[in-house]
């Protein structure tokens, strides 16, 4: 017994020692897609998005990084800058509900406990799974949901991070989400063999896009990081 303590009381201290920093905040801003309905601007939020994010500093230059991110998408042709999308008069709107996971790139090293105020700018990768609803297109030309759907995005995201008192840290960031999937907007239905006919329209050989663009606030806790082993 006298031995087994002994290791509990190595492992816990060795554990201490090598603590991270965790960060945990929020996600807020705006959204856009990218896609066979509406304006094809990359960056244009015209609709509202949040959610929370949770990091795992494991070195001053990278962090794991999880988040839970909630946007409402839309496209009308009205807002096009094309002819033919204005002519054709098409809109939608979507609910697209994310959870990803990855890891977070500083440009250089990013530490808390410094004493000075530290920023940097940041990349961010990983995989994305999302919930969203499938829409086909009418002999009407409404375009309706007909349930839901679920695929599968990489992300990409450039960012500009600060220390605010040495507990917090502010963050903006533009994501784009590269999706798997050519349905946001109806345009291709996921599934064929439906009670309904659906109408297929725009460019089926290229998925949607979504875009991410707003701020996070995180505030830190645990044990000051020991770097030595990264």
């Amino acid at each position: 017994m006298r031995y087994i303590a002994t290791i509990i009381l190595v492992v816990t201290t060795t554990f201490l020692a090598h603590s991270q920093t965790y960060e945990v905040g929020g996600m807020i801003g705006g959204a856009n897609y990218i896609g066979d309905v509406g304006r094809t601007n990359y960056i244009a939020p015209n609709s509202f998005a949040f959610g929370g994010i949770f990091k795992w500093n494991r070195s001053p230059r990278h962090s794991f990084r999880g988040s839970i991110l909630i946007a409402n998408i839309k496209g009308d042709d009205a807002d096009s800058n094309q002819g033919r999308r204005k002519e054709r008069g098409l809109s939608f709107s979507n609910t697209v509900s994310e959870l990803s996971v990855g890891m977070e790139y500083t440009f250089w090293d990013f530490s808390m406990y410094s004493g000075k105020p530290a920023s940097t700018p940041y990349l961010y990768t990983g995989l994305t799974y999302f919930w969203y609803d499938a829409l086909y297109k009418t002999t009407d030309d409404e375009i309706t949901s007909y349930g839901g759907a679920s695929s599968v995005a990489i992300p990409m995201v450039i960012g500009y991070k600060t220390s605010l008192a040495n507990r917090f840290v502010l963050g903006f960031e533009i994501g784009a989400r590269y999706t798997f999937t050519d349905d946001l907007d109806g345009s291709n239905p996921v599934r064929d063999k439906e009670d309904f006919q659906s109408i297929k329209f725009g460019n089926t050989n290229s998925d949607d896009w979504y875009v991410f663009t707003g701020i996070t606030l995180t505030v830190t806790f645990g044990r000051k990081p020991c770097y030595c082993n990264f």
